[in-house]
């Protein structure tokens, strides 16, 4: 038996605050796992799901995007992993009648954790104008209420679809197909708020904005830097990875501004040393960053080997640099030294908050090692400077050639399961000429070649009247986005809001005049077609593409497959009453392609490279890996046709005396948007999510008491007071001037306009604050 869905909000009275933890997974992590899998699906719905969860066929785990070996475990998932197998896979549902019985205006009242545990969706739900409850319609209803609404739009631009990064390959391809067949570019993901920065920075510097490297290559390298990511918590599998490299003999440096258990000490649960024998220790070193000094970090790493470069009577100079890389795959250089020569120690100690001793130790490390991966995520990705500070970071890289060699490369780590897959798949406001053109010889239309919306330019369309119908494939948008009040306010001006979801969540509650909640089935689920039980395909965060079978039975009779929600209302938005297509539209069989998803992939070999023998490739066990020039061949696609170094001024926030900076990150009991538990486990953090991590001398200089309750209040050039109720302060480990906080509860805190440059990353990293004791 499941257990039931809590009925109750957080009650943030029952906070309590324990001792932090120094290590990593080990029995407790299994015991929580199989505690939260029990409660959501129980013992024997637990073991069909967790025996499947990446196996070779199986269905590939709805979490994060890091890669699976060729040889798998038979519990081949993390803790977090089997949470969020568990909350697909829930054995509780959300029938019509609980719309009957919660209006829209209750239900807005009810935290996410309560939102999201009442269980999975299983009918297609309608909210007329004005009215307070849903109430269940037919597909047919509601397709062709969606497809009337952006019929009757004065412009295609009116319309913005966003998608999740838990979309499919095929669905995600159709969906683009749709998009672009119905005459917009408007296709914001989740993405634009996450690793954007990443894919601007490595385009233009190496050509591809993806990953490196390999499993084989973190295996191989003899030095790793973790920069601004949290593995224990947010990829746990990766553990696993850098315990092989660290007993290869790689050294691993953590730099970030928290202290973070997973980087600590890992105990491996699939061993008897993890078990029993304490585990792992991983980081030989950690730098604790100031917030947005990541930058300073890199420069001053590029400083130290210059001057190694070139320090007469070293044993490296003239030695350090790899001058043969640099010479044949690089231009650029002199640029970037130059800018290494200007920046001083002085200002790259004041950005970082780092001592010159640290950054120097740290260069010896690279001095010493012929092959280094860089690793990061949303800590390095989420500032005004992001881009920039990720081009230093390639920049650091190409000095001693370490890309497209074993071993060494980027490593952008992924959150989401297919969020890389579905940027290849075209899911992109600006796709490049050659897939447009590609797309349309395909299917014989002319698709759009005017940029459409990001998600902050999709919610500024709104916010201005600029749109009029939103339809979200998967995610939580109203949470996952900034400044909440402004996206909540924008959503409500829209004539038709449309959710494609298995789990409720406050993206159902605030709403344009109209809404629809469109129930899909999840990855863990039997996908019957008429062509027979249907596979889907995955790109994880090292560009490996592979299928996935769901084989549990679906939640509801009444749900639809996102493939088949795309091809029913493409079908009504681009075909005749006598089975023809209208003028200008995409030339497809919609019908077909619901049906037999081998169709869909056939379409997507013939527009996208590396795709050519899809389905056989996709027969081989683990499936294959997509072609990438600066790991394969050292080629770049750039103007140049050569590696790019850059010359970055550096850069970092300024925080006025009497404030600090304030990231957002997320619990342990999370992933995404997703609240799975009241707890942060180790950052000893039981029954609540409303506490604020603030420097002990921080506190004291504010006089404010470890424990007391405030209220965060951002601050920004626009003079809007952001506010967050009510949070308790916890002295914490990290930088003086730099504190931390759960989101999407203080997403509301990071205004609209603060982006970063060129990628138009939200700055949820860099969110200046003020905090208000509560009276």
């Amino acid at each position: 038996m499941a257990g039931k869905a809590p009925q109750e909000n957080i009650d943030e009275a029952q906070l309590r605050v324990t001792d932090v933890q120094k290590k990593a997974v080990g029995i407790p992590g299994v015991v929580h796992a199989l505690e939260v899998s029990l409660k959501q699906m129980g013992p024997i719905r637990s073991a069909q799901a967790l025996l499947k969860i990446n196996q070779k066929n199986g269905f590939d785990c709805p979490g994060c995007a890091w890669p699976e070996e060729d040889k798998r475990h038979k519990a081949e998932f993390c803790e977090n992993g089997a949470k969020a197998v568990a909350e697909e896979a829930t054995k509780r549902r959300v029938p019509p009648q609980f719309f009957a019985e919660h209006s829209v205006s209750e239900l807005r009242g009810w935290d996410d954790f309560r939102l999201g545990q009442q269980g999975r969706l299983t009918d297609p739900m309608f909210l007329a104008e004005g009215s307070e409850n849903y109430v269940p319609v037919s597909w047919d209803f509601a397709l062709g209420l969606l497809a009337d609404e952006l019929k009757a739009l004065k412009d295609p631009n009116e319309a913005i679809f966003y998608t999740s990064g838990r979309t499919s390959n095929e669905a995600a391809f159709l969906y683009q197909l749709m998009v672009r067949g119905l005459g917009t570019n408007n296709l914001p993901d989740c993405s634009n708020m996450c690793h954007e920065s990443s894919g601007s920075a490595l385009t233009e510097t190496i050509g591809i904005g993806k990953g490196s490297v390999s499993l084989e290559d973190i295996y191989q390298a003899e030095l790793i830097l973790i920069a601004g990511q949290n593995p224990g918590t947010n990829h746990p599998r990766m553990l696993t990875a850098l315990e092989k490299a660290k007993k290869n003999g790689a050294i691993i440096v953590a730099v970030n501004p928290l202290p973070e258990a997973g980087l600590m000490r890992f105990e491996n649960p699939q061993t008897v040393r993890g078990l029993v024998g304490g585990g792992i220790a991983l980081a030989d070193d950690f730098l604790q960053i100031k917030l947005g000094g990541d930058q300073a970090l890199f420069q001053g790493l590029g400083k130290f080997l210059l001057e190694e470069q070139r320090r007469p009577g070293s044993e490296h100079a003239g030695r350090v640099f790899d001058t043969a890389f640099i010479d044949s795959h690089t231009t650029g250089l002199g640029e970037y030294l130059e800018q290494l020569e200007t920046v001083t120690w002085a200002e790259i100690v004041t950005a970082s908050g780092l001592s010159e001793d640290q950054i120097r130790a740290t260069g010896q490390r690279l001095l010493a090692s012929k092959a280094t991966v860089v690793c990061w995520a949303m800590g390095l990705t989420q500032h005004k400077h992001s881009v920039a500070m990720l081009r230093d970071v390639v920049n650091l890289l190409l000095l001693q050639g370490n890309i497209g060699k074993p071993g060494a490369g980027v490593c952008p780590v992924r959150g989401h399961s297919n969020v890389q897959g579905d940027r290849t798949m075209g899911i992109f406001e600006r796709m490049p000429a050659k897939f447009l053109d590609a797309l349309d010889a395909e299917f014989s239309f002319a698709s759009p070649r005017a940029h459409g919306f990001d998600t902050v330019a999709a919610i500024e369309a709104m916010r201005d009247g600029n749109a009029g119908v939103f339809l979200g494939m998967g995610g939580n948008f109203v949470r996952a986005t900034p400044d909440s009040d402004v996206t909540e306010k924008a959503l409500g001006n829209l004539s038709l809001t449309v959710q494609i979801s298995t789990k409720l969540n406050k993206s159902h509650l605030v709403t344009g005049k109209q809404a629809l909640i469109l129930p899909t089935l999840g990855r863990t689920e039997r996908d019957a077609q008429a062509g027979g039980d249907q596979r889907v395909t995955v790109e994880d965060s090292m560009s490996a593409v592979h299928a996935s079978r769901g084989r549990l039975a679906p939640a509801s009779k009444n749900l639809l497959s996102e493939v088949a929600i795309v091809c029913r209302l493409a079908a009504l938005l681009f075909e005749t009453d006598d089975g023809g297509t209208r003028p200008g539209a995409p030339l497809a069989d919609w019908s077909a392609l619901a049906g037999d998803y081998s169709l869909i992939r056939k379409h997507i070999a013939a527009v996208v490279p590396g795709f050519e023998d899809f389905e056989a490739k996709i027969e081989q066990p683990g499936g294959f890996v997509l072609p990438h020039g600066p790991r394969d061949s050292r080629s770049f696609a750039t103007a140049s046709g050569l590696a790019h170094f850059t010359a970055n001024t550096l850069e970092y926030p300024k925080v006025p005396a009497g404030r600090l900076l304030l990231q957002t990150l997320r619990s342990h009991d999370q992933y995404n948007t997703t609240i799975y538990g009241k707890d942060d486990r180790y950052r000893g953090i039981k029954n609540g999510r409303r506490v604020v991590f603030v420097n002990k001398n921080d506190l004291d200089a504010l006089g404010i008491a470890d424990g007391a309750m405030v209220d965060l209040v951002s601050e920004w050039k626009d003079g809007v007071d952001r506010r967050a109720p009510d949070f308790r302060v916890v002295a914490y480990s990290t930088p003086v001037g730099c504190a931390a906080a759960y989101y999407p509860e203080t997403n509301v805190l990071v205004p609209l306009d603060s982006k970063a440059d060129i990628s138009g990353t939200p700055t949820s990293k860099s969110v200046v604050i003020r905090l208000e004791p509560v009276s």
